[in-house]
Parts: structure tokens; sequence; C-alpha cells
């Protein structure tokens, strides 16, 4: 599902009420000094680097590197299930630096666009947003945004899913990264998951903070982290 790219802190928080559609990631970190609180001992790393060499030796180191970090996503998934948010993290050769919660009564006044409407008709049960800023020790930071959506039935929830995977119909608003004394964390929607758990929808979004992280990797966070379940 593509998105336009949506700021998630600055003044005011929140993030734009922007329709989607594609867009370039920006990234702009006003504190990173968490990146050291990652500190050594996060072994057997999820391999966050950008790229490996050219050739066919760099083919390899690819290859490796992908099955390395598919291994670790399903390992992962497996304890966000159980609602072990840092041990998931930690299967990813990951630690958490920062986490903040927030939960509300009601979702029109946090949500955009079509979503909003379909809010004010159909009023969810609960929403609780979650902002995570995760590192590997070795300067990459990545921040997850996972929101948690919950209805009355299934059904309404599929419905709202539906509707919140088709382009431009606004969104939830993720909490703002000023929370994690970030600022300028744009999601671009392009390291996504979302998923039906029960009469809620989960939905998890990644970007990188600092370092250089690769695509794969980001996905994979996302996916782990759509696997949570609600606080």
């Amino acid at each position: 599902m593509a998105r336009e790219k949506r700021r998630i802190g600055g003044a005011g928080g929140g993030s734009d009420p922007a329709a989607r559609g594609g867009g370039a990631a920006v990234v702009a970190v006003a504190a990173v000094a968490v990146i050291g609180a990652a500190g050594a001992g996060v072994g057997g790393g999820l391999g966050l680097g950008g790229g490996a060499g050219s050739g066919s030796s760099g083919g390899a180191a690819n290859s490796a590197a992908s099955r390395n970090i598919s291994a670790r996503k399903n390992d992962g998934k497996q304890s966000a299930r159980r609602g072990k948010a840092d041990e998931a993290w930690q299967r990813l050769g990951l630690r958490r630096l920062r986490r903040e919660v927030r939960t509300a009564a009601e979702c029109v006044s946090h949500s955009f666009g079509e979503i909003r409407g379909f809010l004010a008709h159909t009023p969810c049960k609960s929403l609780d947003r979650a902002l995570f800023s995760v590192g590997d020790g070795e300067g990459n930071v990545v921040v997850i945004s996972v929101v948690w959506v919950r209805f009355h039935s299934r059904g309404r929830a599929g419905d709202f899913k539906r509707l919140h995977e088709i382009h431009g119909n606004g969104d939830v608003r993720p909490l703002g990264a000023e929370l994690l004394e970030l600022r300028d964390i744009r999601f671009s929607a392009h390291h996504y998951d979302a998923k039906l758990s029960g009469n809620a929808v989960v939905i998890a979004e990644t970007e990188a903070a600092a370092g250089s992280l690769s695509s794969e990797a980001l996905d994979a966070v996302a996916q782990v982290a759509a696997e949570l379940p609600h606080p």
C-alpha cells in the first residue's frame, strides 16, 4: 500500500494529515544520544546495513543476509505474538532504547480523511498507540509506530482494514516522535504491515532514525511489530 510520507514529530506532534501517495522518507534527528544507549552485547545483528559489496561475493553476502533476516524475523514474530516485545527485538539483534504508549477511548479525534468519517459512523472500542526506538549498538536506530484500533466486532474491524488499505483514504495518526526525543521522522509507508487480530486492526510502520539500514531489515521489523498484541 503506497502512502504519502507523514511527519510524526515537530510542532504540534502527530502526523501530517496528508493523503496517501508515493513519497520518499525524509529523516532528521534532533537528539540521537539514544544511539549509544544500545550499548554492546546485542549479538548476531539483523544485518541492518544498507548493502554488501559488488560482484558475486556481494551477491552471496546479500543472499546470506536475506536468509538470516528471514530466520530472525520468524523467531521475532513468535516472541511478539506472546507479547514479549523486548525479546522480539532481541531476536532481530536489536535492543529497545525508548518506548511510549498512549490509550484513548475514541478514535475520531486521532484520525483524518475518509478514515475519520468511517470512525465517526462506526466508533472504535479503543485506540492504543505505541512508539518504539530500537538500536543495534552500532549506530543504527529504527523508529517503530504500532497502532491498535479495536472495534466492537470482527466484522467492523475487517471493514476498517479494507478501507484503510485504499489509496488516499486518510489514516489514524501515530504518536509524535518528540516523545522519543526525536523530530521530523517521516513514515514513508514503504516499510509497513497491517493485520486483523480478532476485533482489532494492527498497523505497524518503521523508519530509519540513524545509520544505514536495509529496506529488507526495516520491512522485517515492521512485520514483527504487527504481531504485537494490544497493550
